[in-house]
């Protein structure tokens, strides 16, 4: 029977040495959304992806994918997730084809048509030695090497690092969207926010070790609104605790608040004038990891 989570994650932990990176993250991604994983540079993503993956041991916690345990089916869980990481490296020595059909063997879901598809969609060069591909090219055939034995989920460890602008939109935009229509689950850990924000159905926040906010993206833009306010109202709103964040600049203060509908009711029981603005998934991950939360002060 079918989990009803392609991904679940339950009180996760994992130090290394005295440095603790995880502390008890739990999340739940569901079958066929494109799930964003988000955070700082050394927050741990890459490390919850490779225990996912059955590449590393977790200290605490449980973790099931496609309904499997990476302790006892690590195999097996790899036959149904494609893999592409930040920095994946094949073998240099091997030409394009070659590499591809040394990675077949591996699976025996393997989808030959597929593949050839993918190879003319993704214009690889199949005479090519891996080492000579460019980086755009290197991304492209670990795409394929990721997709070609149909998985059901597709793990992508900001996969568009080191591509020039035009290169990532077209890779969000084409890549994302074809997993998509293919109902492929897309767990996408990425910091180029402002790119996946048209694509993720779902968004996870890692900071401090821990999920700090999970949403999907439509309610988490919703939701979270900045109001920019007179600086002489100061103390009439300083009793609003829904705020992750608050700037003072000259005579205004603007708020983001993370109840957006409860901030402007009160706003106006207060008799508080504001301007309301929508937020970006950008700016809303910087409120959530870097902002002034809490009550406000002078």
């Amino acid at each position: 029977m079918m989990s009803d989570y392609a991904i679940e994650i339950q009180g996760l932990s994992k130090s290394f040495g005295k440095k603790q990176v995880l502390n008890g993250l739990t999340m739940n991604v569901p079958w066929g959304e494109t799930f964003a994983f988000l955070g700082r540079n050394g927050e741990g993503k890459t490390t919850t992806i490779r225990m996912v993956l059955g590449l590393l041991a977790r200290d605490e916690g449980t973790l099931r994918v496609g309904g499997m345990s990476p302790d006892s089916d690590a195999l097996k869980i790899r036959e149904q997730v494609g893999y592409l990481a930040e920095d994946q490296h094949t073998f240099g020595w091997m030409t394009v084809e070659e590499v591809i059909g040394f990675t077949s063997a591996f699976y025996p879901t393997w989808d030959k048509d597929y593949c050839q598809k993918l190879t003319a969609d993704l214009d690889l060069p199949m005479k090519t030695k891996v080492k000579n591909l460019s980086k755009g090219q290197n991304v492209r055939l670990g795409l394929l090497l990721a997709l070609a034995h149909r998985p059901k989920i597709v793990v992508l460890d900001d996969p568009t690092l080191g591509l020039d602008p035009i290169m990532r939109k077209a890779f969000i935009r084409d890549i994302i969207q074809h997993l998509q229509g293919e109902g492929v689950t897309v767990f996408l850990s990425t910091h180029l926010l402002y790119e996946i924000e048209p694509v993720a159905d779902r968004i996870a926040i890692l900071d401090g070790g821990c999920i700090i906010r999970e949403a999907p993206t439509e309610k988490l833009l919703e939701n979270i609104k900045k109001f920019v306010i007179a600086l002489d109202s100061l103390e009439k709103v300083s009793t609003l605790n829904c705020l992750l964040d608050f700037v003072v600049s000259g005579r205004q203060i603007a708020l983001v608040a993370e109840r957006a509908a409860e901030t402007r009711d009160t706003l106006r029981q207060l008799g508080v004038g504001f301007e309301e603005n929508n937020m970006s998934l950008d700016s809303i991950f910087e409120a959530y990891v870097v902002g002034n939360r809490g009550k406000i002060h002078g």
